[in-house]
């Protein structure tokens, strides 16, 4: 049976980028909305790098929609960029309060915002009343302690934000130990804007768990679960089954790697990005230490060929049925 609820591809910092996004859009089906890793930086003169202009590509008419986010604790610059997004076709900008990495938040900036809800106030006051399009909000239950979001809630409830994405971690965990399901479950009721659940949905077993926990919840954002297991959001919906997983995922690395050698030039950094998305997709074989060993081995694009070639023909595949994939 087809579900209702409405998935959103998390923006990851390295992987998710425009190539990614629409390799993905072609391959896989499932996912209501993308976002973008954020945007930063936005200059007074609003044009943007080459770099920039691509990541705000749509990806067409017929696939889901794009959202552009920011991490900013500028006003000005974060109504320069929806304005820039604005003229761009774009409907809402995602605003950046739950980066979790110390060089971003110990500058009051992704969740490093979380213990400062005056000045999440004071931003939104200057923000909400001359924004162009829908604006809505990602972020943690806090910076220091996991409370820090009831001192939020009161702000986010003052103005017409679209929708709340909200992880159930601190920033100073970053992806370490378990998301605090109490405190989520706590949060939902005092919130009058649309909640959207983030958090360790990593496999069909998992959103199955969450969903039953909070049976009203019917928005979700999917990170890492994603990129471990792409067939994840059609077997959430049960929108279409995949038959020959192996075949699929190897037709989707190998349309990817080729989407990258056209839109990078050749550079042989492909090979980096490659190998970072390999560290999910490892664990769809028998032996992830071994097929890890193979992939930070190459270092041209024929090693890479082969060594993708190797994987595929001889290592032993795991044929996920909806169960957890270990976390290697």
């Amino acid at each position: 049976m087809v579900s209702d609820n409405q998935l959103y591809l998390a923006p990851f910092q390295g992987i998710t980028g425009h190539t990614f996004r629409k390799v993905y859009a072609c391959h896989f089906r499932g996912i209501n909305k993308y976002y973008t890793p954020f945007f930063s930086k936005i200059d007074h003169d609003t044009r943007l790098s080459a770099r920039k202009e691509k990541e705000l590509q749509h990806l067409g008419k017929d696939f889901p929609e794009l959202v552009p986010q920011i991490l900013s604790k500028d006003p000005a610059e974060i109504l320069r960029f929806a304005r820039i997004c604005e003229s761009r076709g774009f409907k809402e900008l995602n605003w950046n309060l739950g980066c979790p990495f110390p060089q971003v938040a110990h500058k009051k900036r992704g969740s490093g915002m979380m213990p400062y809800p005056d000045l999440v106030n004071d931003i939104l006051e200057k923000v909400m009343p001359s924004i162009p399009l829908k604006f809505s909000i990602k972020c943690r239950l806090g910076y220091e302690h996991p409370d820090e979001i009831f001192e939020m809630i009161p702000v986010f409830n003052q103005f017409p934000i679209h929708e709340l994405t909200l992880h159930g971690r601190i920033g100073r965990q970053l992806y370490s130990g378990s998301v605090d399901m109490d405190r989520m479950l706590k949060v939902i009721p005092l919130l009058r804007i649309p909640f959207v659940f983030n958090g360790d949905i990593l496999s069909k077993s998992t959103f199955d768990a969450a969903s039953k926990q909070m049976p009203g919840v019917n928005r979700w954002m999917i990170g890492r679960g994603v990129l471990i297991n792409p067939f994840l959001p059609a077997d959430i919906k049960g929108v279409i089954d995949y038959p020959d997983r192996r075949a699929k995922l190897r037709l989707f690395m190998d349309d990817l790697y080729y989407a990258y050698r056209v839109d990078m030039n050749d550079r042989l950094t492909i090979l980096n990005v490659l190998k970072e998305y390999w560290g999910f997709l490892f664990q769809w074989f028998e032996n992830p230490q071994k097929v890890t060993r193979i992939i930070k081995k190459v270092k041209t694009f024929d090693e890479y060929e082969d060594a993708v070639k190797r994987i595929f023909e001889t290592e032993e595949f795991r044929e996920n049925d909806g169960t957890v994939l270990p976390v290697i």
